[in-house]
């Protein structure tokens, strides 16, 4: 029987014990100590740039396996739930088709899938966490805190998606059916797919294609849920298609190409029906045709070319060129910042908006051990190219909200580490070089009609890390780390709110703003690079039946972003002031006996910046930045070879932040229970999967502090039943 565990390295260090690991989508064979001891030392991970053994990184590493991946979404097919579930520092789900809210550790990650990177920093629409059907996702690799390793945008950490690999000679072919239901009206969701995988002497091929189709959700009431007006995975579609091919040149080289197609789009048969925060009613849809005439949508395209040599004058080079693109089309509103009298009277003109991002890039690597002839000293050195596009518009009118931007940026790197017995030390320094061109271009109407000139900005950084693990007995270690991040502020969010400095009432102020100098890129001085300090100290500790781990870190940036809320738009604007967030975590894992283990998770974030901009550090960061503590727990038993079934717990506490002050700030806590039950039969495995399982009625905790119509529930039980053949 196929042995389904995935591996959870969540605190790392060394990394060296195996903590969280759940049981997945089939019967577990069960190991003995010594066999999952054996198990650790073959984690390797990727996101670092060079494969490389967990116990060998100085840092803070989640690897989710295949075990946790199947066991979400035997729950649920949102993209990120696995991330809220299991990674400490990771935040709620949305629960949406946006992932507005969700960050990592207090601040946005980037996520890459396949090592490509998803959505773009110049024009972050909070759309980057859905961008493929996670049933081709293997595991994922989640790298805690700062880090340059992959480029800009890392100033939370790196989530790595990568997709699955053909193992087997031959040819394998899987066909997944899905049904979830609410038992509610249109409250059904149905999945087909099919994986085909095939490999044979130098080649290799997979291939998958899958369809989704949602119906409406309910809350714990039986309430329907209201459109997120970002974006909902609620009544929409979404279709999959991905292709990868390898060909293997002799014993050292290989070349691999993959394509990737992903298209999430609503499907229009609901409106939002607005909430009361006063009477605690949550937002609702019903049935109707929403404002505007395009269907809101999510499409990501990708292609990426991946050469390597593993015996390239005596070390290992990889070469990757890749191309990306994502268009994503936001919900019709009326609201004053779409308002133009010149195109219709002030209150009754709709709008959407639309980002559309590419990026094209090329990424070398060179690794080396045991350089100059020492024993246990490794290089890993190459240079990066990339070229990032965004623009926002307003599309059914056409009319630019954010200008064409382009950033391009060389980056070469050099990195070291030097295995001493059982202290490994590690070191490098990634230099970024960028420049981001902006067009001329002219606010909105609703800012001024301002005329802003274009230009370019230079980006330049030098990005160094170091670290220390220590191996200090079998099973205990500990480390020391300390890392720089870089990423662009959301540029386009100080683009498009540049208007008149006159202090005037809103539409009173002459278009042009004809009193004022003349207004340039270079003169924002939010476009200036968020440079983020980390520093990293935990240990790992595991005996034949325990394991526990746990972190702190403090993570700085003397200019840095935190969200707020324009009274007069409701949208989000960036504060560029000093932050500063500090946390901890902790994970654990019980073997209770050879069939029956226990997991447990926590973790604690805080953060602060200024009120105003010359004043200290006084506001405590809320739940648009920074998660309320989290807790989660699971149970799993392997009940016969056959089935297992595991029950897990999440729990937010609640929080008040700021009491008697500007920022003030309250949320209350809750805790939703999940099942998965698994039972092969033969080549078939049937999957049985509650999510809310006691139909909690809760109110997700960054919906809990006013916004622009934020007011959501979360889910009430959801039931799902898929059924997997393999042949």
């Amino acid at each position: 029987m196929k042995n389904y565990m995935g591996r959870r390295i969540p605190l790392a260090t060394s990394l060296s014990s195996l903590l969280l690991a759940s049981v997945a989508t089939g019967a577990q064979s069960q190991d003995t100590a010594a066999g999952a001891e054996d198990q650790i030392a073959e984690v390797i991970v990727t996101g670092t740039r060079v494969p490389k053994s967990v116990d060998r990184i100085p840092g803070a590493i989640t690897v989710i396996g295949e075990a946790e991946l199947a066991q979400t979404q035997a729950v649920t097919l949102d993209a990120t739930a696995v991330l809220s579930r299991t990674v400490p520092g990771y935040s709620e789900s949305s629960q949406a088709m946006s992932n507005t809210g969700e960050t990592l550790r207090g601040r946005i990650p980037l996520r890459l899938f396949d090592g490509v990177p998803q959505g773009s920093p110049l024009r972050e629409g909070t759309r980057s966490g859905t961008f493929t059907d996670m049933g081709i996702v293997e595991r994922i690799e989640v790298i805690n805190g700062p880090s340059a390793a992959e480029g800009i945008g890392a100033a939370g950490g790196i989530i790595n998606y990568i997709s699955r690999s053909p193992t087997v000679e031959g040819t394998e072919v899987d066909l997944t059916a899905r049904y979830s239901s609410q038992f509610e009206n249109d409250g059904d969701d149905w999945k087909i797919g099919a994986t085909l995988t095939h490999k044979q002497d130098r080649f290799d091929v997979l291939a998958a294609v899958s369809y989704v189709d949602r119906g409406m959700t309910y809350d714990g009431n039986g309430r329907a849920i209201g459109l997120n007006t970002s974006g909902s995975v609620a009544d929409s579609e979404a279709e999959n298609l991905f292709f990868k091919g390898g060909l293997n040149i002799g014993n050292d080289q290989r070349l691999q190409l993959s394509v990737s197609r992903f298209n999430i789009a609503a499907k229009g048969n609901y409106i939002l029906v607005d909430g009361d925060r006063t009477t605690g009613v949550t937002n609702t849809s019903v049935r109707g045709r929403p404002l505007g005439a395009k269907a809101e949508f999510n499409d990501f395209d990708q292609e990426s070319l991946t050469y390597t040599h593993s015996n390239l004058l005596g070390g290992s080079l990889t070469v990757n060129a890749y191309r990306a693109e994502q268009a994503m089309r936001y919900v019709a509103e009326d609201g004053p910042d779409r308002q133009d009298p010149l195109l219709a009277p002030l209150g009754t003109l709709i709008d959407q908006s639309e980002i559309h991002t590419e990026k094209k890039g090329l990424r070398t690597g060179w690794a080396h051990s045991d350089v100059f002839s020492v024993t246990g000293l490794e290089l890993n050195a190459g240079v990066d190219w990339t070229e990032d596009v965004a623009e926002q518009r307003l599309a059914l009118t056409d009319r630019v909200w954010v200008p064409p931007m382009q950033y391009t940026s060389i980056a070469p790197f050099a990195q070291l580490s030097y295995d001493i017995g059982p202290v490994t030390l590690s070191g490098g320094i990634r230099r970024e070089d960028g420049e981001l061109e902006v067009d001329d271009y002219v606010t909105t109407w609703f800012r001024d009609r301002r005329p802003v000139d274009g230009g370019t900005l230079s980006y330049e950084e030098n990005l160094p890390n170091f670290g220390v693990v220590w191996r200090i007995v079998p099973g205990l270690s500990t480390f020391i780390s300390y890392s720089k991040g870089f990423t662009l502020p959301n540029v386009g969010i100080p683009l498009r709110n540049v208007q008149c400095s006159n202090d005037n009432p809103e539409g009173t102020q002459p278009d042009g703003c004809p009193n004022d100098p003349r207004q340039s890129v270079a003169g924002i001085l939010d476009l200036q690079p968020v440079v983020v300090d980390n520093t990293e100290v935990g240990f790992n500790w595991r005996g034949s039946r325990v394991s526990f781990g746990a972190s702190y870190y403090e993570s700085d940036s003397d200019l840095g972003v935190s969200l707020a809320v324009d009274p007069r738009s409701e949208d989000f604007v960036m504060l560029r002031r000093p932050v500063e967030i500090k946390g901890y975590e902790f994970s654990s894992e019980f073997k209770i006996t050879d069939t029956l283990r226990a997991t447990a998770l926590y973790s604690h974030t805080e953060g602060k910046t200024r009120t105003i901009d010359t004043g200290p550090l006084d506001r405590e960061m809320g739940v648009n930045d920074i998660s309320p503590d989290k807790i989660g727990t699971s149970f799993s038993w392997q009940f016969t070879e056959a089935g297992d079934v595991t029950v897990g717990s999440t729990t937010y506490l609640g929080r008040d932040l700021n009491e008697g002050r500007p920022g003030e700030e309250h949320t209350s806590g809750y805790t939703l229970f999940d099942l998965g039950a698994n039972y092969q039969f033969g080549k078939s495995l049937v999957t049985l999967g509650v999510e809310n399982v006691t139909d909690k009625f809760y109110v997700l905790s960054w919906s809990q502090v006013p916004g622009f119509r934020n007011y959501w529930s979360g889910r009430g039980r959801v039931t799902s039943l898929t059924y997997t053949m393999k042949f």
